[in-house]
């Protein structure tokens, strides 16, 4: 009898640690497959999630709005030492001779404001003082008998750091009109002098 009491107490225990056996696999089974309609799961491993961007959000000021990036600062101003500085440009007409000849330098050689219809050539003599790298003088020859009628312009470029001459010729091939002339000089588009003369028998 102690004999059959022993093994059916061991079958009990026996067929309670299979029952058990049996509930734990049961639930891992429930437990791994998924409900009816939902997709499989894949195998593949989870991708990583993307690093955060190094970027710091904006704060919002105190006031509310957003805050204004921080103005660039000017750049430094110099004192210049270093650049070169170019004089500025000051020249000026000083005289206008009229003549009837020039010398070695084309100074006017034979000073006169009357002239014989014969002479052939007349001259001016512009006399400047001053600076310019690039200044323009003109002028301009009429004839003022009666109504003004201009008959030659010329212009002369120049370039002096000082005193200067710059002489201006007309010629007629014929006889000069008798009566009243003149020239207009001008330095960069402005006129600053007017000399007379006149041709007369």
């Amino acid at each position: 009898m102690k004999i059959q009491a022993r093994n059916t107490a061991l079958y009990c225990t026996t067929l309670a640690g299979l029952l058990m056996l049996s509930a734990c696999g049961k639930n891992d089974q429930e437990t791994n497959t998924p409900p009816p309609g939902a997709p499989a799961a894949s195998s593949a491993p989870t991708p990583a999630a993307p690093a955060p961007a190094s970027t710091a959000p904006t704060m919002p000021s105190p006031s509310g709005s957003a805050a204004q990036p921080e103005a660039t600062p000017p750049p430094a101003s110099t004192s210049g030492k270093s650049a070169s500085i170019k004089p500025a440009e000051s020249i000026k007409v000083t005289s206008v001779t009229i003549g009837s000849a020039v010398d070695a330098s084309l100074a006017i050689s034979r000073e006169q404001r009357s002239f014989r219809p014969q002479e052939k050539d007349i001259y001016a003599s512009v006399a400047t003082t001053g600076n310019t790298d690039n200044a323009t003088l003109n002028a301009k020859w009429s004839y003022v008998e009666g109504k003004e009628q201009p008959f030659s312009t010329t212009s002369e470029s120049i370039a002096t750091n000082g005193p200067a001459i710059t002489t201006f010729k007309v010629q007629n091939p014929n006889a000069w009109p008798q009566g009243k002339y003149k020239v207009d000089i001008s330095l960069n588009g402005k006129t600053v002098a007017t000399e007379a003369f006149d041709v007369r028998s």
